[in-house]
């Protein structure tokens, strides 16, 4: 399916934040390695989620999928799944999936094309340095890949935190289950951080803490999460593009359902508008943008990857140079999203340099309407929806139903939001 969208101007109103995915991720996976039975409460329910809910079903976690989702924790006492997990589309999935299939015996782990190019290598290793037999099935570092666990010994890891923080987050999650006490060292600067965490705070919240002593991490063994009742908080990574929209359009929206204490990373959205001249004000439930003239910035994305699409949609109508810098790591996402965000944002008239780290872009006063393509990711189609919303003419986006990954109801909010500003063609 593609969309249709035209420019528009001086919107007004207010979306709901969905759910967080990050959030909604590490909770399933705890809740299921808990003794007990939890509910988590106000999860988003997307392609990625319900890729990790299948999956801790298939290791015989009871579920039951209402408004809520009701986990019946097996305390790490797991069945051995008698075909291959298919984590789809979900990198989180397949990365979170493989630190509890160590917990169990043969499990075979796999995804869709873009999955079976992602990085797993230094995850591997360090389920080897755990004690458990993790490889790929081509030999590359890549999924399909073989866990043989059965028990985790413990012990000092090392693990490089420069290619994805989902690694560390996997290893943090189940070092309680650990025969003894787990230190986890990180030997490169850690992209991502926030994402980490996150994990640390689901952690805590089912009753089990971690110390941290700069690059150290030490689990105590011998814990186990305790279930409980978890509720989701709204997620800042599928409102920016509502903010951005706002910014770009001189329109003024609400994004709602936000905690302004969140650990979540892309919450650094609201000062990257501040920053760029937009009008920001943090509301009672969550952030009002009143867009403006924008200004170019200098940004390190370091810690926040999952922006650079919405960063660089916003550059494109910024006054000056643009700079997003430190964001190698958005290479392997579900797709090369710098190569990506270079190739695809020029076709609204804008000209992009490609870094090896990052992008530098140089503003337009206003872009031209373009045909532009998703490659499949979520988070360029959204963002390049935001730029068509922005442009003169009409903007077509191929390939959107990838939006159902993370933000399903992300082109039914553009159309209560602007009626006449999308559709979707088939």
């Amino acid at each position: 399916m593609d969309a249709v969208v035209r420019r528009v101007q001086k919107i007004r109103g207010s979306i709901v934040a969905p759910p967080s995915k990050s959030y909604t991720h590490r909770a399933f996976v705890v809740a299921s390695l808990a003794e007990g039975t939890s509910v988590v409460r106000n999860p988003l329910l997307s392609g990625d989620t319900l890729s990790t809910l299948n999956a801790i079903q298939a290791f015989g976690i009871r579920v039951e999928v209402e408004k809520d989702i009701v986990i019946h924790g097996r305390g790490g006492d797991l069945e051995t799944p008698t075909s291959p997990i298919d984590c789809e589309n979900s990198g989180t999935t397949i990365r979170l999936i493989a630190g509890v299939a160590s917990l169990d015996a043969r499990v075979t782990l796999t995804g869709d094309e873009s999955v079976q190019k992602r990085p797993m290598q230094p995850l591997l290793d360090a389920l080897k340095q755990l004690g458990v037999y993790a490889y790929s099935v081509k030999n590359d570092g890549t999924p399909p890949v073989v866990i043989e666990g059965g028990s985790i010994k413990g012990g000092l890891v090392r693990i490089r935190g420069d290619i994805s923080s989902q690694f560390i987050s996997s290893l943090l999650i189940i070092s309680p289950y650990a025969e003894n006490d787990v230190i986890l060292e990180i030997t490169t600067p850690l992209k991502s951080r926030p994402y980490v965490d996150i994990t640390l705070d689901v952690m805590e919240k089912f009753g089990v803490l971690v110390e941290q002593r700069e690059n150290r991490y030490y689990i105590r063994s011998g814990k186990r999460y305790s279930p409980t009742e978890y509720h989701i908080e709204g997620d800042y990574s599928s409102a920016a593009y509502f903010l951005a929209l706002a910014a770009m359009s001189s329109s003024e929206i609400i994004a709602r359902n936000l905690r302004r204490e969140s650990k979540q990373g892309d919450k650094v959205i609201v000062d990257i508008l501040a920053k760029m001249g937009a009008e920001v004000r943090w509301v009672e439930d969550g952030v009002l943008v009143k867009g403006g003239k924008l200004k170019a910035i200098n940004i390190d994305l370091g810690d926040t990857p999952d922006l650079l699409p919405t960063v660089t949609a916003l550059a494109c109508l910024a006054e000056g140079t643009t700079i997003i810098r430190n964001v190698e790591h958005a290479r392997y996402k579900e797709t090369d999203r710098i190569s990506a965000c270079a190739k695809e944002f020029r076709k609204f008239g804008v000209r992009i340099e490609e870094k090896e780290d990052g992008l530098v872009i140089h503003g337009k006063e206003s872009l031209a309407g373009a045909i532009v393509k998703s490659y499949g990711d979520h988070r360029m189609a959204m963002a390049l929806a935001i730029a068509g919303l922005s442009a003169e003419g009409k903007t077509i986006v191929k390939d959107i139903d990838c939006v159902r990954i993370s933000f399903p109801a992300f082109f039914n909010m553009v159309r209560d939001l602007a009626p006449w500003g999308s559709s979707l063609i088939r």
